[in-house]
């Protein structure tokens, strides 16, 4: 889960607006904020559920949304099967209903303009969520800062954002978009077919700068051997900023 780098503030009932499902196992909640509060791209939300008996359940949930947005962010939960919390999302939550959140939280994984880049994004399965938020962030801040994603799939069904990440590599001559699927590519597919490693990370990062930032998200597994394949091509560490996604509970 989610290091707390920060005091998140006093919980809140926040509204339900909107829910839009990103693929078959994610949907996108949008949350009004009675108490909004200025975040940094990279941070996250706790959400806390309460049954009737008085069980308690809380889990953090990385912000999609620019931190440009106010008044409102967008959480993106991915269904576990056997999780206690994200069947609850996916199956009962709808518009209208009301959620316990404290929040913004988080310090070492975020990113704002001031900073600069390039900025080299790597992402597996859901850890696209908080990446988003940067590059939402860096498309109304700082359009000139260079962005390379790397985004691991399992399938193209499974490609969270991909109309708006398409979109972004066909009209954004600083951003550069790149899949790689781990399962089920389709017919005809010319892009990548394994998991990341060292020589496609050499190839999607040829022609950027190495004196940016880069930003590692996802199972704690890729997240590990990902850093270590970039402290090995000689990356600083310092620049090197990574979140693990725990594989159970969400």
């Amino acid at each position: 889960m989610h290091e707390r780098a920060n005091r998140p503030g006093p919980w809140q009932t926040a509204l339900v607006s909107n829910v839009i499902d990103e693929t078959y196992r994610a949907k996108t909640l949008t949350l009004e904020l009675p108490a909004w509060r200025p975040f940094i791209a990279g941070q996250h939300f706790d959400v806390r559920l309460t049954a009737p008996d008085g069980f308690q359940a809380q889990r953090s949930y990385s912000i999609a949304s620019p931190p440009e947005r106010t008044g409102a962010i967008d959480i993106t939960v991915e269904l576990i099967p056997e999780g206690e919390v994200s069947p609850f999302f996916h199956e009962i939550v709808r518009p209208g209903d009301r959620l316990e959140v404290r929040g913004p939280i988080g310090g070492p994984f975020t990113w704002n303009s001031n900073m600069g880049g390039p900025l080299l994004l790597l992402a597996a399965g859901s850890g696209i969520v908080p990446i988003m938020s940067i590059l939402r962030h860096r498309a109304i801040a700082a359009r000139r800062v260079r962005a390379t994603l790397l985004y691991s799939s399992r399938s193209m069904h499974d490609v969270i954002y991909r109309a708006e990440l398409d979109d972004m590599d066909a009209s954004d001559p600083n951003a550069a978009i790149w899949h790689t699927l781990t399962r089920s590519p389709p017919d005809g597919w010319k892009g990548y077919s394994r998991r990341i490693d060292e020589t496609m990370l050499e190839e999607v990062t040829r022609d950027l700068d190495d004196r940016g930032w880069t930003y590692v998200c996802g199972p704690a597994s890729f997240v590990e051997l990902t850093a270590n394949i970039l402290v090995d091509a000689g990356r600083r560490p310092e620049s090197i900023r990574t979140e693990r996604f725990g594989p159970t509970g969400r």
